[in-house]
């Protein structure tokens, strides 16, 4: 068993985002001749304060985030969005790739001070060789992938891929940077994927960074 920490990775971006976002609100109105340097920040802030959010629906961002399943179940209700995620039905974790030896999230309490750290670490870690062991039992006597991942834990690390327009970015931001019953670990990640993003494109995320990170 190997314990590791959640992650995130930008996998893509446009760079000329917003000079694409420009060119294609300006075709609604044929102005095409206002552009300048700088002018696609102004117009897209113009875009989003009057809710004329379609036109920034086509740029997108991927980004990949490495954590456990109960994270990605949760992320992959959004709507709208485009994900590839790591199959326990195809992935056999007995193979050399994989080190012969499943990989989990460090849990989100993991340092809570509030709690008999001590207690709940030995009883977390035992669940999970005794589901390691079973899942590479059920291996051994012919149990397919696909049969043995029943007895796999919630805290199994998942990579799961997410594209998604810079629409629905906001939206998801929106949502889970500030979410009370979201999975604990949820508005910390979308945080960090917030300021990544504002640092990126400050014209598109600055008005969510001002409500959640400022």
């Amino acid at each position: 068993m190997k314990i590791i920490q959640p992650t995130l990775e930008l996998l893509y971006h446009d760079p000329n985002a917003i000079q694409l976002i420009e060119k294609v609100a300006r075709t609604c109105y044929k102005s095409e001749d206002k552009i300048t340097e700088g002018s696609g920040d102004k117009l897209v802030r113009g875009l989003i304060k009057s809710g004329h959010e379609a036109m920034i629906e086509h740029s997108s961002i991927t980004m990949r985030y490495n954590h456990n399943r109960g994270f990605t179940h949760e992320l992959v209700r959004m709507r709208m969005s485009s994900f590839a995620q790591e199959s326990t039905r195809y992935c056999n974790y007995s193979k050399e790739k994989f080190g012969t030896e499943i990989t989990v999230i460090q849990p989100y309490w993991w340092n809570d001070d509030t709690l008999d750290l001590k207690q709940a670490r030995v009883a977390w870690t035992n669940a999970i060789f005794k589901a390691e062991d079973a899942y590479f039992r059920l291996l051994k006597l012919k149990v397919p992938p696909n049969g043995a991942r029943g007895v796999l834990p919630i805290d199994l690390k998942a990579e799961i891929n997410i594209t998604a327009n810079m629409r629905q970015w906001r939206h998801i931001l929106t949502l889970r940077a500030d979410a009370a019953h979201a999975h604990p670990d949820m508005p910390r990640v979308m945080d960090d994927t917030l300021k990544l993003f504002y640092k990126l494109f400050p014209a598109l995320f600055e008005d969510i960074y001002n409500l959640y990170i400022k």
